[in-house]
């Protein structure tokens, strides 16, 4: 029973990584290649997880590395990538503009400092160099993160609490952020980069089409094609690609 509290609390703080790859993981990644080079690439993730990113970028680059806050991810990332350090996001141990490449994945929503998380991942990235963000959509219908209800956390998607009042979504999902358009591109604000795609997308959908192949199917067949019209703006995730321009401050 503890065990099971303890990974409770760890999911409600830090969410929980991608343990299995999959068709929706391999889609985000064909996204992150159709706009950004990755041969021979210096290569960062940051809050890696167990590693599933940072193996797949690992097959493009020699140079592929990761951090995580929580140890036990990062022991079992580094039993593939060598190249794993346990560190914060708010203090990437490493200098100055040394990755071409730094990718986030749903991870600047559980920081303690998002702002300064953001300036990290710019710093350590060279001029010319990019930043890959996926983060959760506030317009989306579930919050994925679950929820705190009478002082309980209740794990699972729960429909409709980002469309609340912040006054009420912030108490119900204190433990977590979701973004809309103008709350990410203010974190960015007043920073060295430029906007080379910001989009919406929707999820994969495997754990339906692997119990429901064809309804699975028409999920993706219907929510793709709206990623294509301004209905785009209900998916899951951001998807936003920067572009550093200078040395950071």
């Amino acid at each position: 029973m503890g065990d099971e509290a303890d990974d409770l609390a760890q999911a409600a703080q830090r969410g929980n990584p991608s343990f299995v790859w999959r068709a929706g993981q391999e889609r985000r990644m064909a996204l992150v290649r159709r706009y950004v080079p990755l041969a021979d690439q210096r290569v960062l993730d940051v809050g890696c997880g167990i590693g599933m990113y940072t193996a797949d970028f690992a097959r493009h680059t020699q140079h592929a590395f990761g951090v995580e806050i929580e140890a036990d991810r990062a022991h079992r990332a580094q039993q593939e990538i060598p190249r794993i350090a346990q560190a914060v996001g708010e203090t990437l141990p490493f200098v100055n503009a040394c990755f071409d490449l730094v990718f986030s994945h749903e991870v600047l929503e559980h920081v303690a400092d998002d702002r300064r998380c953001a300036e990290e991942m710019i710093r350590v990235t060279r001029p010319g160099g990019h930043l890959v963000i996926f983060v959760p959509n506030r317009l989306y219908f579930f919050e994925t993160h679950g929820l705190y209800w009478r002082g309980t956390y209740h794990f699972g998607n729960k429909p409709l609490i980002n469309w609340l009042p912040n006054a009420v979504r912030d108490r119900l999902a204190p433990h977590v952020r979701a973004y809309t358009s103008r709350s990410l591109k203010e974190l960015f604000a007043d920073q060295p980069v430029r906007t080379i795609i910001h989009t919406q997308i929707y999820p994969g959908y495997d754990n339906i089409v692997a119990a429901r192949p064809r309804l699975g199917r028409l999920l993706q067949r219907i929510t793709y094609t709206l990623e294509r019209t301004p209905l785009r703006q209900l998916g899951l995730s951001h998807l936003l690609i920067l572009q550093v321009t200078a040395p950071s401050r």
